[in-house]
Formats: C-alpha cells, structure tokens, sequence
C-alpha cells in the first residue's frame, strides 16, 4: 500500500512468445499498455449504476492509473523464428490472476472479486 492507504503494484515482469518480433519496441509497448488497463480494471474497475445509469462516464469518474502511478514493467522477448503472431489481447489476461496470487503470497489472503482494494483486503483479513 501507498502512503494514502491504496494498494499499488511497483512493479511488473512479463514475458511474450509472439514468433519473430518484427518490432521488439512495438511489442513492448504494446505489453506495457495491456499491462496498465488490465491493472486500471483489477484495482479501479469498480462500475457502479445510479438512477438506471452508468456512474463512470468519463475520466473524471473512471480512474485508469496515471503514469505516476503505474509500475516498473519489465517486458521479456521469448527469442523465435516462429512467423510473428498477434501481441495486442496477452499482456491483459494474466494479470489480475497474478495480481491476486501476489496479494495472497504477501498477506495470506485470498482475493475473490475485484477490483481490488485495500478496504476489501482490510475486511477479508479480520
């Protein structure tokens, strides 16, 4: 947790086999992206319905991580002569899974919905 009390990710390691890398800045852009929305929905993607409507209309109530924010992500090319594959969807599905498998190897406690917060961690761990 931060000094406010949220809880924050400093920092991130992933790696990807895309086949050959035809452009290995490209890919890691790419990963660190898929990387701060899928963090932004495991910690913030709170949605909430007032008078039959969507609270989080726009950024100023829909919170993604700002760049002060976010971790050190470290992207790992897995070398391939593979032709190139797709790397816009793999950096987003692992990590609230590891995010959570995070939280548990820290606390002891076991995340069972999201987002996560440090208010949900304070009441699981009572």
């Amino acid at each position: 947790m931060d000094g406010s009390g949220r809880l924050r990710v400093t920092r991130y390691v992933c790696a990807i086999d895309c086949g050959q890398a035809v452009n290995p800045d490209g890919v890691k852009a790419q990963m660190e992206g898929g990387v701060i929305f899928a963090l932004s929905a495991a910690l913030r993607g709170q949605i909430t319905i007032a008078k039959g409507g969507v609270v989080q209309g726009n950024y100023d109530t829909y919170e993604p991580l700002r760049i002060n924010e976010s971790p050190e992500i470290l992207v790992h090319l897995v070398p391939s002569h593979l032709p190139p594959g797709g790397v816009g969807e793999p950096g987003v599905p692992p990590v609230a899974p590891a995010l959570c498998n995070a939280i548990f190897a820290a606390t002891g406690i076991r995340v069972r919905q999201l987002p996560v917060s440090s208010t949900s961690l304070m009441r699981s761990g009572e």
